[in-house]
């Protein structure tokens, strides 16, 4: 039979006996072991007798020179030394800790922000400043108020609040269609590089920018709706051509937009496909932004849904007809809104009926993808061909798609790398300043924002390639590294900070 006692150490001690045992048998074990204890007794000296034999009475007579701690017998004064010096070192430990804590630091200044990390600080101040309706109290430029607070409302054939929103450039008008277009591509920024906007310091503030304007953008037709039949494009206006007039307007009263009293009329749009696609875009490219807001998100992509869907079934110019935006921002096609709309749609929810469209041949060859001309090439509020060929050849480097889609992908993948070459200055598609600005405009009024767009696709196709593990491109039998494109898009910033940006 095993029995099992309990070792110090703690593993199981197994002890073996014969049940069989006689009485005799464990009396003579039992005076063997008093033999051996007493022969033994004799042979320890006095210290060692009193851990065995003393009772406890007796121990507790004498001052101990041992401490017993239950699995080691240390000698006392040792001990002591070793609790004594355990307590002095962590009060050492201690008052080092609170010298450190206690006497100021001295940190280095940080490293002053490059040109680049300047320049966009103040781009983004700019979209601050064109704030319209009720500035928040962390608006970075302090002498900014609230203004616009009855847009809307003042206008009794609309009657609903148009509060908030961007101001254009030289006004105080509210043009839904290129504000549209600067919402789509600072959301295709961030999708882009939003880590380099994280190291400046402003991926927040380029979101709150971004969501500043697509909430209005939510605002001026029904978004909670499948199907509508309006929008409101417009608000404020600014034909003078009258002259005679004194209908008090944005252009006629020369004022600040905080001092602004009279009512602003709302212009609606029943059959304006470009101006809704573009929408569609800013909606969906924004959606891709706060795709960790899933609630928010979704609610972008129901109201890009339901834009795309009214520019299919509407089908006009929202400038048509001689209206005000046609002053200011005509629109040439929507065929263009219809690729660049449909691309975004399809990034926004993998739904192929978006992709079937924007790769649709009849769609791309009504856009001018196959017959060039001036304007080709170049990217901008009116013409957005451009960069749906550079979005939908990311499209094809990265996830493509195959049959049947494969064709016109590689086409407009083509048309993209020609668009490149077209930049160079070894080619002479555009002329250029003395300073080096290629004037993509051909000598139009306001020729910056066709450039720093040029500057940001050629950048962002330079890194398209790298990232495909492609050193380049050929322009005819000639390869061109990718740093080619990346040159070009540091000279045209560099060259743009000294020209001046007309205003209105």
């Amino acid at each position: 039979m095993s029995m099992y006692g309990r070792d110090p150490w703690g593993g199981p001690l197994e002890i073996s006996h014969a049940d069989s045992a006689t009485d005799d048998d464990r009396s003579r074990n039992l005076d063997l072991d008093r033999a051996a204890l007493s022969m033994t007794s004799r042979q320890l000296d006095e210290t060692q007798q009193s851990w065995l034999l003393a009772g406890p009475g007796d121990q507790g007579k004498k001052k101990k020179k041992y401490v017993d701690l239950g699995c080691l017998i240390v000698s006392r004064k040792l001990f002591l030394w070793t609790v004594g010096a355990i307590v002095a070192t962590a009060a050492l430990a201690g008052l080092i800790t609170l010298i450190v804590k206690t006497v100021p630091r001295h940190h280095r200044p940080r490293p002053p922000p490059d040109n680049y990390t300047l320049a966009l600080h103040k781009a983004l101040m700019f979209f601050n400043a064109q704030r319209s309706g009720p500035i928040p109290k962390h608006n970075n430029v302090s002498w900014r108020g609230n203004s616009g607070m009855k847009d809307g409302i003042s206008d009794p054939s609309h009657g609903k609040s148009l509060v908030g929103g961007f101001y254009d450039a030289g006004d105080a008008i509210k043009f839904n269609f290129p504000s549209s277009f600067a919402m789509t591509m600072l959301s295709w920024s961030v999708i882009e590089y939003s880590a380099k906007y994280e190291a400046a310091g402003e991926l927040g503030h380029v979101k709150e920018i971004i969501k500043w304007g697509v909430d209005y953008l939510l605002k001026t037709f029904n978004s909670s709706a499948d199907t509508i039949d309006r929008i409101a494009a417009q608000v404020g206006q600014g034909d003078t051509s009258g002259g005679t007039s004194t209908t008090p307007n944005d252009h006629y009263c020369w004022m600040r937009p905080e001092d602004i009293d009279y009512p602003r009329p709302v212009l609606e749009c029943h059959s304006c496909s470009d101006l809704a696609a573009e929408m569609a875009a800013a909606l969906a490219s924004a959606s891709i932004v706060f795709k960790d807001n899933k609630a928010y998100s979704q609610k972008l992509v129901h109201g890009a849904a339901t834009l795309f869907k009214f520019s299919r079934e509407q089908r006009g110019r929202y400038s048509g007809g001689g209206s005000d935006a046609a002053i200011f921002y005509n629109s040439t096609s929507y065929w263009d809104e219809f690729v660049w709309g449909g691309a975004w749609m399809y990034l926004a929810t993998g739904n192929s009926s978006f992709l079937q469209l924007a790769t649709h041949p009849t769609l791309a060859k009504h856009a001018g993808a196959f017959w060039g001309g001036p304007d080709y090439g170049v990217l901008s509020w009116d013409n957005k061909l451009t960069g749906a060929q550079v979005l939908l050849s990311r499209l094809r480097l990265f996830l493509s798609p195959g049959y049947p889609y494969e064709e016109i992908l590689r086409t407009f993948h083509n048309q993209t790398g020609i668009i490149m070459c077209s930049y160079l200055p070894i080619f002479n598609t555009f002329n250029r300043t003395k300073g080096g600005l290629i004037q993509l405009n051909h000598g139009r009024p306001q020729p910056l924002q066709y450039v720093v767009n040029a500057a940001f696709l050629a950048a962002l196709y330079s890194d398209y390639l790298e990232a495909s593990d492609s050193p380049g491109w050929y322009c005819g039998p000639n390869f061109f590294p990718t740093g080619v494109l990346r040159d070009f898009a540091r000279t045209q910033a560099c060259s743009s900070v000294f020209v001046p940006r007309p205003i209105r």
